[in-house]
């Protein structure tokens, strides 16, 4: 259940994630450098739902 429960969890960040991705690719001038980031970071969760979903 606990990996359900991190999978579950991981979700919601990646959720978050997509919502700042959005308001920062809305700004007027965007920075490719946050966006970058924030789509690494979405990757990065998005690499342990599936590892942790293979478990």
């Amino acid at each position: 259940m606990a990996c359900e429960d991190r999978i579950e969890s991981l979700r919601m960040k990646h959720q978050a994630l997509e919502q700042e991705l959005k308001r920062e690719a809305l700004r007027p001038y965007p920075d490719d450098s946050v966006l970058v980031r924030i789509k690494k970071q979405k990757l990065r969760l998005k690499d342990e739902m599936i590892r942790l979903a293979r478990a």
